[in-house]
């Protein structure tokens, strides 16, 4: 029987045990206060990059802590420890008791909660965003995080460009041809937002025929990594920028493909690096391409937006720009993109069958019953 808005409930999370084992945590949860929203979960979305991290015991926080005032990770320390019992930030969810103003219960919101069965957000502290009539809802998974991560990439591209006067997103590739180093999810809507900001020419590049016939599918030209160096080499060239691509929107956590990356760059050209590498960068050869022709390696991850703009553009912001593009993009993203909707019931096992058997995937969503 479903809860009733005013009564406890039990609330289930998708978390990870011990290295290789997914499981269930439970807690009770009590009715929402004046100034909340209780939220039931109707979708929640794998970020596969940064969660089997997790799954395998590859992730920093696991082995240091982060500190946050010095900006470094202190060895030794870590900061997450077996059982990590909350993942996730794609998640979309129905309100059942609306506590806040601005909310109606039935609303659908995307926000970022993690894998659980409900939650209760204070509006004053969670970013919560209102999906539109007649969006499909699970569409809603991109909105609060996946979507702007990508576009915080553009914009990185934009305040290169413009500094403070970025005009609006994708204006620093309008016109120019970009290369986007990865076909997965993050790749895919950086490839989308530079289209729906003009730039001249996008070549989406991976070394998985799987991801490049999904890359097609949304219209882009698709390649591997050695053809689109080649690629970028010959058929990109300007009098006086040489040859290759003004920007490099890399997303492939590998050292080898950001060496890729750096090849493909016309002299003084720039990576704008979205990746997040986990070993050693044995790959990358500073002494060349990077060192003889200029470059520059720009990190771009949510949490730092670009300095000149951070005044002016913020993750609420960039989550808008996610909503106008999906409006315009959903159903072939909703199409080609979400390739495995997996009952929220069966997400461990479905996380142990991606880690033993490796199968193709691209955007993964857990549905809740």
């Amino acid at each position: 029987m479903p809860t009733m808005p005013h009564e406890h409930r039990h609330i289930r999370s998708l978390g990870i045990e011990r290295p290789h084992e997914p499981y269930f945590f439970g807690y009770d949860e009590g009715p929402a206060g004046e100034g909340q929203v209780r939220l039931d979960l109707m979708y929640t979305g794998l970020s596969a990059g940064t969660e089997l991290t997790f799954l395998k015991g590859s992730n920093p926080y696991l082995h240091s802590r982060w500190d946050d005032w010095q900006g470094l990770f202190i060895p030794g320390e870590p900061s997450a420890h077996f059982p990590v019992n909350f993942l996730g930030y794609m998640e979309v969810a129905k309100v059942i008791d609306a506590r806040a103003p601005g909310f109606d219960n039935g609303d659908v919101l995307a926000t970022t909660f993690g894998h659980k069965t409900g939650h209760t957000a204070n509006p004053a502290h969670d970013l919560l965003l209102t999906l539109p009539r007649g969006m499909d809802p699970i569409l809603g998974i991109f909105v609060a995080q996946m979507g702007p991560i990508a576009a915080n990439g553009i914009l990185h591209a934009d305040a290169d460009q413009f500094g403070a006067g970025v005009p609006y997103l994708g204006a620093g590739v309008e016109g120019r041809p970009v290369l986007v180093w990865g076909g997965g999810t993050v790749g895919l809507f950086c490839a989308l937002f530079a289209r729906q900001g003009g730039a001249s020419e996008i070549v989406v590049v991976d070394p998985s025929p799987f991801r490049q016939d999904i890359a097609r599918k949304l219209g882009f030209t698709a390649m591997g990594e050695d053809e689109a160096v080649r690629y970028a080499k010959s058929a990109w060239h300007h009098k006086t920028a040489g040859r290759g691509a003004e920007y490099v929107f890399q997303t492939r956590a590998r050292s080898d493909s950001l060496n890729r990356c750096l090849q493909a760059l016309r002299p003084q050209g720039t990576v704008i690096d979205l990746a997040f590498y986990q070993g050693g960068m044995d790959g990358a050869r500073f002494g060349e391409e990077f060192h003889h022709n200029g470059l520059a390696i720009r990190c771009a991850q949510i949490n730092r937006m670009p300095r000149p703009v951070a005044h002016a553009w913020d993750q609420r912001r960039l989550a808008q720009e996610t909503l106008r593009l999906l409006q315009a993009e959903g159903d072939a993203i909703r199409q080609h993109m979400i390739t495995h909707v997996v009952p929220y019931d069966d997400a461990p096992g479905f996380l142990r069958h991606l880690v033993a058997d490796r199968p193709d995937f691209l955007q993964i969503v857990f549905e809740a019953a």
